[in-house]
């Protein structure tokens, strides 16, 4: 069974102007691109006649618009997620959608999603309201969705809390966000999320941020000794196990966020096992056709057992519930 991990759509009261056939970018507040908004994000026909196209038998539906959003929203995509599972049976699971600093009313929806919608796992992003994941404020989230069972799947952050540098040539989206995924996957291990919940398994998206290009330098930069900040309250700070370990048991990487470039996936296995990588296109966003994501399919296939591990060998891994 192959399931696309990361599949997005928006529920079409929450587009305001009608896009036809355009293209209708959203700005933060400094000036970066932060959406692309079109109507292929609503026309889940045509979701599942690429899905049929490319031989996906299942998509996790999850809406950027849901993601850290205000609790009407949220309800909003968990509902239309849900009905998008009963009108195309077997083709769509529903991602539960909360804000996590969002105190006990979010926690509420979030049991519901869980045990009402029996959606699987919960979208957030990598850093929202001016916050890192490591942030205290955050531990109640990862209590609850360890208590309940759901993996959490880490989109990167659509708006990042320091946009500046990016202040050009749309870097916000192309790298910003990559930046950001780097920086949550270190901040969890390193500030002890997996430590205080062993139980938890985190989608970290886009391969991590293509954090296996720099893993050799996070490693190395682990030996708090030798560069001096052992002891250090922030700089000082790693986690009870070797960095790898958290790797190898809480995190799944995703091979979306690189338009479906093959050549991503190949430099992601130098570092990362074949085990911790999950099947997952950004479609319809970073790619929209459907021969394009069909090609990606195949160029998995081509890898032998390490692309059949990705594209189906590893669904049960965040699919536990169902």
């Amino acid at each position: 069974m192959i399931v696309d991990f990361q599949h997005h759509f928006t529920p079409r009261e929450l587009i305001k102007e009608d896009p036809g056939d355009r293209l209708i970018v959203h700005f933060d507040a400094h000036g970066a691109p932060s959406y692309t908004v079109h109507s292929l994000l609503y026309d889940l026909d045509e979701h599942v006649r690429m899905m049929d196209t490319a031989g996906i038998d299942a998509a996790f539906l999850t809406s950027a618009a849901g993601m850290c959003a205000s609790l009407e929203v949220s309800r909003l995509c968990n509902d239309r997620a849900k009905q998008a599972e009963r009108d195309y049976p077997g083709r769509f699971i529903p991602a539960a959608h909360v804000h996590p600093l969002g105190g006990a009313e979010a926690m509420r929806e979030l049991n519901r999603c869980a045990q009402e919608l029996g959606c699987p796992g919960v979208v957030i992003t990598s850093e929202t309201d001016g916050l890192f994941l490591d942030a205290p404020e955050f531990e109640p989230f990862w209590t609850e969705a360890e208590r309940l069972g759901l993996f959490v799947f880490v989109h990167p952050a659509l708006k990042l809390n320091f946009s500046q540098q990016f202040d050009g040539y749309d870097t916000a989206r192309s790298v910003g966000r990559e930046f950001s995924l780097v920086m949550a996957t270190i901040r969890l291990i390193n500030s002890g999320v997996f430590d205080r919940h062993p139980r938890l398994t985190v989608q970290m998206s886009h391969l991590g941020g293509g954090i296996a290009g720099v893993l050799a330098r996070v490693r190395g930069y682990q030996d708090k000794k030798f560069w001096g900040v052992e002891g250090h309250p922030r700089h000082g700070r790693t986690a009870e196990k070797d960095f790898d370990y958290y790797i190898a048991n809480n995190i799944l990487f995703d091979s979306a966020g690189f338009c479906c470039a093959i050549g991503a996936v190949k430099a992601a296995l130098a570092e990362i096992p074949a085990s911790r990588i999950v099947f997952a296109t950004d479609y319809p966003q970073e790619v929209r056709a459907r021969g394009a994501v069909a090609d990606f399919v195949r160029d998995l296939r081509a890898l032998g057992g390490e692309g059949e591990q990705i594209l189906s060998g590893n669904v049960h891994k965040l699919l536990t519930r169902r």
